[in-house]
């Protein structure tokens, strides 16, 4: 075998161990409400697909979010809701000037 036969395997057998390693973004659409609650519990901050093609950051609290960030309550659909409150996610809007003082 030559070398650059041996690239090639080489580098398709690194390529097809390495595809199962990487965990996909886990969707909120086959999490039960309270597995998708307890994931932004316990890591604080997660990015989680929504749907096919849609995903967001999710926050447990503000102190997760850019210094003048505010939270604002998120709702997704997950395997047993069709509206589950996972927590928060961050924006700039502040929520007050939104329902008035």
């Amino acid at each position: 075998m030559n070398v650059p036969k041996i690239l090639l395997v080489t580098a398709a057998f690194a390529t097809s161990i390495a595809v199962p390693i990487a965990e996909a973004r886990k969707n909120t659409t086959r999490l039960s409400c309270a597995q998708a609650q307890n994931l932004v519990d316990s890591r604080g901050a997660i990015v989680l697909s929504t749907g096919r093609n849609t995903y967001d950051r999710f926050v447990a609290n503000r102190s997760f979010c850019p210094i003048g960030d505010y939270t604002e309550p998120a709702y997704v659909r997950t395997r047993n809701r069709n509206s589950c409150n996972i927590g928060y996610t961050c924006t700039v809007d502040n929520p007050w000037e939104k329902w008035g003082k």
